[in-house]
This record gives structure tokens, C-alpha cells and sequence, in this order.
């Protein structure tokens, strides 16, 4: 079965004036579909053709095919990236995952400002991350396609788009601007409360 591009979990227009729907209709449309096309053209007639987005970046990883393996991580990260954005997002969260960004930032504002620093400081294209590492939550980025996928006791909660097309309709060159429109309008808490909660389940069982 082919990889299929995920419909958004709202409509283009739902965003702005944050994220347009010029730039979800480039962004999701265009860039993400194309990216779902070269992994389903990459994996025509091989033994991944009928294979999950997961199984395809363990075997491109464990063979060394960096273009399947950045084709397919992209593809993941950005199916990952559509439920972090909310309409009406920001705030803060409650629960467990509050509680934890007050136990390893101090709080709301010391996450956001190693965010911040992370989003905006990443050099050239890449993805910044909120995960659990084993029981402590981290700041991180990643660069290019690289996914948190198969890292050994790394829990992916969260994370912000800082390629340049994610943002250059709206912000240009100003990816400050588009961190604080992602952390102060568009951030959805409770989908990175349920994968904690998801994470938290499954070390459990």
C-alpha cells in the first residue's frame, strides 16, 4: 500500500493570521505531497512498496540510503508536524506535562525561551523538538529529515517546522517572528499531552 499524504486536522484558512492558508496550501500541498511522491517512486517494486513510514526509515537507515531516508523522514516529521499547530493554540499546558515543564525548565516561559533558542539558532534547515528522554523532558533540533524514529529512549512530543518554506510566505526571512506566532497562537498542548500520556503508557505495560 502506497504512502498517502494525511489531510490537515483543520482547514487552510483556520490558522491565520498566523499561518496562512496560501502558506498551508504550499506547505502541505506542494512540499509535503512531493515528499510522500518520492517515497512511494523510491520504493516502487522493492520489498518496501506495501511497508509502514516507520519500517521504511529503519531499513533505509540500517542499508545507509540517505535519499530514501531523508525523503521518508520528511515525510514523517511533517505527518507529525499538521497536529502540533491548533486553531486557537498556545496557552499553556495542565496536567502532568505542565507539571514537568516547571520540574526541567522552571515553567512555561523557561521552555519557551529554550525553544526559542533552539527554533532560531538552528543553522540552515531542520526541525526543533520538545521530547522525553527517558524521564526528563529536552529541547533539541534535528537537522534536514531527520527524525527522532528509532533514537533509543526518545519520546517525540512536539516540534516546529523551521525549514524556510514553513515560514517564508508569511515571516520571510524573520523565523523569529514565526517561532513566537508558533509558541503564543498556534501550539497544541493537548496533542503533545497525549503523547505523553501515550509514551507514559507504554513504558508502563
Amino acid at each position: 500500500m502506497a504512502i498517502l499524504l494525511p489531510p490537515l486536522p483543520y482547514e487552510t484558512d483556520e490558522l491565520e493570521p498566523f499561518m496562512s492558508s496560501d502558506t498551508l496550501d504550499l506547505h502541505h500541498g506542494k512540499h509535503h505531497q512531493a515528499y510522500v511522491d518520492k517515497v512511494n517512486a523510491l520504493t516502487l517494486g522493492a520489498d518496501l512498496a506495501d511497508a509502514d513510514l516507520e519500517t521504511i526509515l529503519k531499513v533505509a537507515k540500517t542499508k545507509g540510503d540517505e535519499t530514501l531516508l531523508n525523503q521518508a523522514g520528511q515525510v514523517w516529521n511533517h505527518n507529525f508536524f499538521w497536529p502540533c499547530l491548533t486553531p486557537g493554540g498556545g496557552g499553556s499546558p495542565d496536567g502532568e506535562l505542565g507539571q514537568m515543564l516547571t520540574r526541567d525548565f522552571g515553567g512555561l516561559k523557561g521552555f519557551q525561551a529554550a525553544f526559542k533558542e533552539e527554533a532560531e539558532t538552528h543553522f540552515g534547515s531542520g526541525w526543533a523538538w520538545l521530547v522525553l528522554q527517558g524521564d526528563k523532558l529536552v529541547v533539541t533540533s534535528l537537522h534536514d529529515g531527520e527524525t527522532p524514529v528509532g533514537k533509543a529512549g526518545t519520546t517525540p512530543l512536539l516540534t516546529c517546522d523551521v525549514w524556510e518554506h514553513a515560514y517564508y510566505l508569511d515571516y520571510q526571512n524573520k523565523r523569529p517572528e514565526f517561532v513566537d506566532a508558533f509558541l503564543e497562537h498556534l501550539v497544541n498542548w493537548s496533542f503533545a499531552a497525549e503523547n505523553l500520556a501515550r509514551a507514559q503508557g507504554q513504558r508502563a505495560a
